[in-house]
């Protein structure tokens, strides 16, 4: 895989044209992408030394003024090296670091067999959202699971997807998959499996189910913001790390 393209081109389909939702609304001032909506972040930016300290206070005076928490993606290749310290002196609060990882669907797909005893299926209800919602709830814990709202007019969309993994017919594990229209990117998120029932291939299932999705709707690559726990099974099934990932927030609320 050449890299350095596929993150080229990473840079200019999802981060410069960050895939919008709902109200959301894409505004770009003085080399810094951002969405304002809900859920606000900075998308993309680019900033050398000279410019970075002042770009980055006009924008958290901007998410000040309109009392919104932002978070700040910063990847390893941005620039300038030191953004994340720049961020921190404003005020920004680092999350756990993640890493990009990719699969070409167009290659030889997923690495090794399909996990047994596992059942996947696409959510299509609110029931099934519901569990899902728990699911998530109790893999991740209090507060870091979804918000219903956000998603209960998604089940229809065809650019969304909702999946929950299934152990002796008890839903054990439950992940989302993002295909944005005109786009070679589709992407994977909150993958999380219950503490009992992790190291069974639920996990693996769900990447295997959202992948056989996003390669069927023609979609070149398939990404994910990998956690330090996910990393090493996506990468035994074929994925490959492009460069590090850091979100810094900014809570107004939370400022003094």
């Amino acid at each position: 895989m050449d890299r350095k393209g596929v993150l080229a081109a990473f840079d200019a389909e999802m981060r410069e044209r960050p895939d919008l939702h709902g109200t959301d609304r894409t505004e770009e001032v003085a080399g810094v992408v951002r969405v304002v909506g809900d859920h606000s972040w900075i998308a993309y930016s680019r900033l050398d030394p000279s410019t970075a300290p002042g770009a980055i206070r006009d924008q958290t005076d901007y998410f000040r003024r309109l009392g919104k928490r932002v978070e700040w993606k910063v990847f390893g290749h941005d620039r300038p090296p030191n953004l994340g310290e720049l961020l921190r002196t404003e005020g920004y609060v680092p999350d756990p670091p993640e890493t990009l990882v990719v699969l070409d669907l167009a290659g030889s797909g997923l690495v090794g067999q399909e996990p047994q005893g596992v059942e996947v299926r696409q959510v299509r209800d609110l029931a099934g959202l519901s569990t899902a919602v728990a699911v998530s709830e109790q893999a991740f814990g209090p507060g870091e699971g979804w918000i219903p709202e956000d998603l209960t007019g998604r089940l229809s969309d065809p650019t969304f997807g909702l999946f929950l993994a299934y152990v002796d017919d008890k839903p054990v594990s439950a992940g989302r998959l993002e295909m944005p229209r005109g786009r070679a990117f589709a992407s994977l998120w909150g993958g999380g499996t219950l503490p009992a029932y992790r190291g069974r291939g639920a996990y693996s299932a769900l990447v295997r189910a959202r992948a056989g999705v996003a390669r069927t709707c023609r979609y070149r690559y398939l990404t994910v913001d990998a956690r330090p726990t996910s990393r090493p099974i996506l990468e035994r099934a074929g994925f490959v790390p492009l460069t590090s990932m850091t979100g810094w927030v900014f809570d107004p609320s939370r400022v003094a």
